[in-house]
């Protein structure tokens, strides 16, 4: 991917900048998600060590056997904590499975428990340290969210404490040759919650939708990673930020396996999502997004995904 083709920040011009500098982050971070709701970040304090330690542990994970991995599914928890099976999950309104399994982590203080396998004791160790990571990154992007939105500092950023949000340790195995020709690693779709952190995939895959009815690609550039808004922030803002439709190709080869550690930021269940009216305003004053919940929202998508 060349670079350019989305917004490449520095989150060091918002933690360290001038005045200057950090009001030009805020309006580029608030423009990218407007105008596209993807960015790429640097300079945001994940280590590249700490994230190639993950995939590691992931892998060791992933290959362990299916019936190993199905110990660590508790279905009663919707697919919010531990293992979620190969083709469990579908993209909404699709009519195929995608083509993965994955493994969610939350707040260890926040329930439901997680649920940690004993044969890869590296992976709890690693998986918490980038969740601490990721969590501070994204409070410094929700803050520069806010600023852009002429709310407080840590309006969006106190929803998030002791919040459901998810590390997601995601498994594309290699593709079944049997498998429908339309059916994909992802098919298209947008992330429900107020913004996703992914750290750089093990391979390509990833596309954007644009509006000119084409897929970007986007690369996994060593050392950065993508930022995009979720439906839960562009229903607050009515719409201002843009939660863009994306996917997962098929490898060029269907024996390749891809992983990747998205970080999905949950508000609380409770916290109010209703269109903000400073956001109608600066959206043609008309409410266009429904008046809700997270909980509501949360619970309504999890149905619509096929995890409860």
């Amino acid at each position: 991917m060349n670079p350019q083709t989305i917004p490449v920040l520095s989150l060091q011009d918002f933690g360290q900048g001038t005045p200057a500098e950090q009001r030009a982050f805020v309006d580029d971070v608030g423009q990218a998600l407007a105008a596209i709701g993807f960015f790429a970040l640097t300079d945001h304090g994940i280590d590249a060590d700490l994230v190639q330690s993950a995939y590691a542990a992931a892998a060791a994970v992933f290959t362990l056997p299916n019936a190993v991995k199905r110990q660590y599914e508790d279905r009663s928890l919707n697919g919010q904590r531990g293992f979620t099976a190969f083709g469990r999950e579908h993209a909404k309104d699709s009519l195929h499975p995608d083509l993965k399994e994955f493994w969610h982590i939350g707040p260890e203080a926040t329930p439901p428990r997680n649920l940690w396998p004993t044969e890869v004791p590296a992976f709890q160790t690693a998986m918490l340290a980038l969740f601490a990571q990721l969590d501070r990154c994204a409070r410094s992007l929700l803050e520069a969210c806010a600023l852009y939105l002429d709310l407080p500092r840590e309006f969006l950023a106190q929803t998030t404490v002791n919040s459901p949000t998810l590390l997601r340790v995601l498994h594309y195995p290699p593709v079944p040759p049997d498998r429908p020709a339309a059916q994909m690693r992802a098919a298209a779709h947008e992330d429900i919650n107020l913004i996703t952190l992914l750290c750089e995939a093990t391979a390509p895959g990833l596309e954007l939708w644009q509006t000119d009815g084409t897929w970007l690609p986007i690369a996994a550039i060593p050392g950065q990673i993508i930022v995009d808004t979720g439906d839960m922030l562009q229903n607050l803002t009515n719409g201002l930020f843009k939660s863009t439709t994306h996917r997962v190709t098929n490898p060029s080869n269907d024996r390749d396996r891809r992983f990747s550690v998205p970080f999905f930021v949950h508000p609380r269940p409770e916290v109010d999502l209703s269109p903000l009216p400073s956001c109608v305003k600066r959206t043609g004053g008309e409410e266009r997004y429904p008046r809700l919940t997270a909980e509501a929202y949360l619970r309504q998508r999890l149905a619509e995904i096929g995890l409860a």
